[in-house]
């Protein structure tokens, strides 16, 4: 991690308006904008692009997933600008978290991966390049986003090493495994042989979730 230089206020305020910013549920905001409903009442009920795409709307989903991951890139462009690279890491793990957990959703949010993906490019864009096409690649060959997210966090810490920048790894390792963390559900049914493909509507996948 970077050295700590920023005073703790300037520090406080950016790590809360990282939080506040992750906080913006964008996949509930989008489907009812285009009139598909409560997100949360459709296929995995989880409130990221992958469920938008579920409901069979293409460019419903491709906002979400820019406007999540757009979220997280601000953030960290903000507290770097403002503050200092200490903040834009804060910065970084607060909007994740508030994707997460946010406080407008009552903490019970979606899984983080174009959260992650999208501080990882505002951080540092070879290491998120790296890890989107390592998704892309994952997704190409399975057809399964859970199992490719899990692959492009695993990879994070791994293509921050190769690409110097170490000081990014300790948080690389927390994304990580909050994802690990967010996505037992689908691990266990990745191991099962029953996790849904991408594409499928939402009706197909909660026949396949139950």
């Amino acid at each position: 991690m970077p050295a700590i230089e920023s005073g703790l206020l300037a520090l406080i305020l950016t790590g809360v308006l990282g939080y506040l910013l992750g906080s913006i549920p964008f996949g509930i905001v989008i489907t009812r904008a285009f009139g598909l409903g409560d997100l949360r009442r459709i296929g995995s009920g989880n409130i990221g692009a992958t469920n938008v795409l579920r409901t069979g709307n293409r460019p419903a989903a491709l906002a979400t997933l820019l406007l999540d991951s757009g979220k997280g890139a601000i953030a960290v462009l903000i507290a770097r600008a403002a503050v200092g690279e200490d903040a834009a890491q804060l910065a970084a793990f607060t909007s994740f978290l508030g994707h997460l957990y946010p406080v407008w959703l009552g903490f019970r949010g979606g899984k983080g991966v174009a959260t992650f993906l999208g501080t990882l490019l505002a951080l540092a864009w070879p290491v998120g390049l790296a890890c989107c096409l390592t998704w892309l690649a994952t997704a190409a060959v399975s057809r399964i986003s859970s199992l490719s997210a899990l692959v492009a966090a695993a990879s994070g810490l791994v293509w921050m090493l190769l690409l110097g920048q170490s000081q990014m790894a300790a948080l690389g390792l927390v994304l990580a495994v909050l994802i690990f963390i967010r996505h037992h559900e689908n691990i266990r049914r990745i191991a099962n042989g029953t996790e849904p493909r991408i594409g499928k509507k939402a009706s197909q996948d909660q026949s396949a979730e139950q």
